[in-house]
This record gives C-alpha cells, structure tokens and sequence, in this order.
C-alpha cells in the first residue's frame, strides 16, 4: 500500500511540477518533465516486481521469479495486474505446491481476465495437465479445445498435441478409485477352474 501511495505522490507531484514548468515558460524543462511523468505514471499502472518476474519466467529462473511475485500484496493491484501476479505466481510454483492450488490460481486469473489470448490459452492447457492428472478427462478435452482456439497463432500447436496423446495414456477416474480400493496393489485375477 504505501508503495501505491509513493507512486501516486510523485506522478501527481511531477504533473504539478510539469503544469508549472509550462505555466512559468520553460518549454524545455517542461519537455523533459513529460518524459518523467510518463515514466512514473508507467509504473503507476504497472507493477515493476511482475514485470522483473515475467523476464526471469522467460529465463527459466523459476527461484527469483517467485522471490518478485513474493514482494507484491495483491490486495493493492489493479484487475488485469492482478490476474497476471495469480497467472505468474502459478506458473512459478508449478513444482513446489500442490495441484489443486495451482489449479485454483490459474482458474482465478482466469476469471479476473487475462488479457493475451496466448496467456488464456497456456493457462487452460496447465488446468487441463492438472485435470488429467485427477482423472478428469471430458474437462481436459474441452480446456484443451477452448486452448485450441485461442490459440490463434499456432504457438502452443505442437504442445496441445502432445497434452492429447497423453490424454489417451492417462488414467481414467475409475482406474484411480480402482487403486484407492486396493490401496495400491495389483489384484491377481483368479484362474477359472
């Protein structure tokens, strides 16, 4: 909170300042005052920790991705920053919580709304991977479809191909509660007399 009240402190106090530049007729100064302001008024509406977490994403440096996503309260961001810090925080933590969790933050960035079609698409297809792993296959289907069609300028083709063939390989709810019953045991079957 008092990051957002230091924000919006100096974009306000560096357009005063600009307003008075022009008022007292330097142009110049006021020129460049403009430059300053923007760049304030840029970090106003974007939150510097996700932006510092999306690059480490990008470099597969998963450890500093969620020490950023870790700075940030999210009670303070705004809608779309928001699904991004749930959408980030997922993806980073992928390997370290439970399935469901993850599940769950990639479901609230999607009903927050995220803004790239590619980024609904890659997350619908790690619900999907998660829905798989639960015996969930007809949601996987349809996320995987939706994924699909978001998908629209074929990058995560050669990934939602692979999520299907797994799909045939998966283990059905049935072949899981199955294994609950037996508590892990292979049943031999009997020989027929």
């Amino acid at each position: 909170m008092i990051g957002l009240i230091i924000k919006l402190i100096l974009t306000f106090g560096s357009l005063a300042y600009t307003v008075y530049l022009f008022g007292e007729g330097s142009y110049i100064w006021g020129s460049f005052m403009i430059l300053i302001t923007a760049f304030f008024g840029l970090f106003l509406f974007r939150n510097q920790n996700i932006i510092l977490a999306a690059l480490q994403m990008r470099q597969q440096n998963l450890e500093k991705a969620q020490k950023h996503l870790s700075r940030i309260d999210p009670r303070f961001l705004f809608k779309r920053q928001k699904a991004y810090y749930f959408y980030l925080l997922a993806l980073a933590s992928q390997q370290e919580v439970k399935m469901s969790q993850t599940e769950s933050m990639l479901r609230k960035a999607l009903n927050i709304g995220l803004k790239r079609n590619h980024d609904q698409a890659m997350a619908k297809i790690n619900i999907a991977a998660v829905c798989m792993q639960t015996g969930r296959r007809r949601e996987a289907e349809t996320l995987l479809s939706e994924a699909k069609k978001l998908d629209t300028k074929g990058l995560l083709g050669d990934y939602i191909k692979t999520m299907k063939k797994q799909m045939g390989r998966a283990t059905s709810r049935n072949q899981i509660r199955m294994a609950q019953m037996n508590k892990g045991k292979k049943v031999a079957s009997k020989k027929m007399r």
